[in-house]
């Protein structure tokens, strides 16, 4: 049964059958947003958010960054499905938008954090963004097998005014790894201030 994560909740990667978890998916789903058109009809606005994730190693070093223009990490431990400028035009069809792959075992040895972020690159604001949601499963940026946790940003009041979010990030403790679900919104605008705000706060 997966958890719905809270923000600040902290989780281990380990599966109901007590195994941990090797590899893991972090998908991204939202919709388009609705407007009111000349004639009171409604007409779809594209919204591109980006979804990205940053290696650091103990010290706080940055190690690599995956987003839109760098889908693969240096080791291939970290993956992107690509970029989407637009979200759900139709609805919610269910499927994440963005995901990122990342597998444990293939990081780079001296990997201890690698946190994920969310920003959106045209300035929508969070608030009003339907159905933005993020998800934590075994399978491939295709095919879901198992769903560990869910986070819900659509309704979380917080993120109203903001365009930049840390996801949360994974950490690794006497070599297991461990989930942060930080859940915060920022004030940056920007990708390379958002991974400055992650370096600064929260590792």
């Amino acid at each position: 049964m997966a958890i719905n994560l809270q923000k600040g909740q902290r989780i281990n990667l380990e599966k109901e059958n007590g195994t941990k978890l090797q590899s893991i998916c972090v998908g991204i789903n939202w919709g388009a947003i609705e407007k009111k058109g000349w004639l009171g009809g409604v007409k779809k606005e594209a919204v591109d958010l980006d979804a990205s994730c940053a290696i650091y190693d103990d010290n706080k070093r940055l190690l690599d960054i995956v987003y839109f223009g760098n889908l693969r990490s240096k080791d291939s431990a970290v993956m992107h499905s690509g970029d989407d400028l637009t979200g759900d035009m139709g609805g919610d069809d269910g499927l994440d938008n963005e995901v990122i792959t990342l597998n444990f075992p293939m990081l780079n040895p001296s990997a201890s954090h690698v946190a994920f972020v969310l920003n959106s690159f045209r300035g929508h604001d969070f608030g009003t963004i339907p159905f933005a949601s993020i998800r934590i499963y075994e399978g491939t940026p295709t095919r879901v097998t198992s769903v560990f946790a869910t986070f819900d940003i659509a309704n979380g009041a917080n993120f109203a005014g903001h365009v930049s979010m840390v996801m949360g990030v994974f950490y690794k403790r006497n070599n297991e790894w461990k989930f942060n679900a930080i859940g915060e919104p920022t004030k940056d605008k920007k990708l390379e201030e958002t991974v400055n705000t992650v370096t600064n706060k929260y590792l």
